[in-house]
């Protein structure tokens, strides 16, 4: 009964969801694109045999990164289809991977739409990626005979504790995986507590993501022109926190410290712009393709797909989603990048991985916003201090790798069943 309930609600926002469709479309083109494959509508039928995984958005499919590249090389006569919510995450995907993946959005979830979806791609297993469940897609995957797992899972004790509030529901949905990957022992309690069946500590696939070399070079390159010059990175933030950060950090920071501003999502590049112009602080934006000069104290990022150059030429990480009761963003591509982490007190979202990271000594804790640009002050004032915690971001990154292998003999042995099968009819 919860689940038709669950889908009548569905079905009574269906008008809200294709106009906020529209009105992303404004700033985002993409939005529009396919949008009948939204409610499962396609034409024709799609070769077969196909791998189904699912990757939400930017941070989810460049985790799935290592995993699909296993893929493709482990089964290379099988499609591989990677379905996406945001448009951004589309965009990321075409850059890693270009035509070797098909692309699709994924169905919201309706029972008809997640069964058309199924129907046309005939996948021989769905792959989730981290916290995406979804209980008319378990159900039209069940009904399928299609295994579906997840993978990279991760679950707050704030998300346990809301779907706790959904029992029948939760377990139900939970209990048709045909197995979960989690990525900390956490993790695993918590989906196990709610009926996950089967769950397995694989570790996070974002510490096996290779950093691409040429946002390494472009890095490098902003470095050598602007010298010595100290960079402090406020990465990935969200709505609110700029307005929090920008003054402290303006306040507490040297005179010739530069200030790179990367907001989290893109549709807020012309607004945080604004939020500067307003702060009366000089700015320049990479999209102008200009190089800050010495009066410049803002560089705003507001590019797409050189997280990794930001990360090479900064001094320093401000982690985004932590200064406000957001969860915080993901700190190990910073970490890999050989780049020191101070996170701010919110970081729920990915809590094993700030705290193995400040217990490496890759990463620093603070308060609040006034805390961090103290914390950041001293750091640029202490070079063999910054030297050490760069070494230990990259030790700690090296030291977790390994997820990918450990995922994929999770799921290896069901895709090769599903193909025995197949061949046998």
């Amino acid at each position: 009964m919860t689940r038709y309930l669950y889908t009548l609600i569905w079905i009574a926002l269906l008008p809200l969801l294709l106009l906020r469709l529209f009105w992303r479309a404004r700033r985002e083109p993409a939005y529009t694109q396919d949008i009948r494959q939204r409610l499962g509508l396609y034409s024709g039928s799609a070769p077969s045999p196909t791998i189904w995984i699912h990757a939400v958005s930017v941070g989810e499919t460049r985790a799935a990164q290592p995993l699909i590249e296993a893929l493709l090389q482990r089964f290379p006569h099988v499609r591989v289809l990677l379905t996406q919510t945001t448009a951004t995450g589309r965009e990321a995907a075409r850059e890693l991977f270009g035509g070797r993946v098909a692309l699709a959005w994924m169905a919201w979830d309706l029972p008809w739409a997640q069964q058309a979806l199924i129907r046309h791609w005939r996948p021989l297993v769905a792959v989730m990626m981290e916290t995406e469940l979804w209980p008319n897609l378990t159900v039209a995957c069940r009904s399928s005979a299609v295994p579906i797992v997840l993978v990279n899972g991760r679950l707050s004790a704030r998300s346990a504790r809301g779907y706790g509030r959904l029992p029948g529901l939760t377990r139900a949905m939970l209990q048709r995986f045909a197995a979960v990957a989690a990525q900390t022992p956490e993790d695993a309690a918590r989906l196990a507590s709610l009926g996950a069946p089967a769950v397995t500590v694989c570790g996070n696939l974002k510490f096996d993501v290779e950093l691409p070399e040429a946002p390494r070079a472009l890095g490098l390159r902003w470095r050598a022109a602007l010298g010595d010059r100290p960079v402090v990175l406020l990465a990935s933030t969200r709505d609110g926190e700029e307005a929090l950060l920008l003054p402290t950090l303006h306040a507490a920071l040297p005179s010739n410290a530069l200030i790179a501003l990367v907001p989290r999502h893109p549709q807020r590049f012309d607004e945080v712009a604004a939020l500067v112009a307003r702060a009366g602080l000089p700015m320049v934006r990479r999209s102008g393709d200009v190089l800050p000069d010495a009066s410049t104290r803002v560089w705003l990022g507001d590019s797409m797909g050189e997280m990794v150059a930001w990360y090479t030429l900064a001094n320093l990480a401000l982690i985004g989603g932590s200064w406000l009761p957001l969860g915080g963003q993901n700190l190990i591509e910073s970490c890999a990048s050989g780049c020191p982490v101070i996170v701010g007190p919110h970081t729920f979202n990915f809590a094993q991985a700030a705290t193995d990271a400040i217990e490496a000594g890759a990463a620093l804790r603070a308060a609040d916003v006034a805390d961090a640009a103290a914390h950041s002050a001293a750091l640029l004032a202490d070079p063999i201090r910054r030297a050490a915690m760069a070494s230990s971001a990259l030790a700690f990154a090296h030291a977790h790798r390994g997820a990918t292998a450990r995922t994929l003999a999770l799921i290896e042995p069901l895709i090769r069943a599903r193909l025995a099968a197949t061949n046998d009819r």
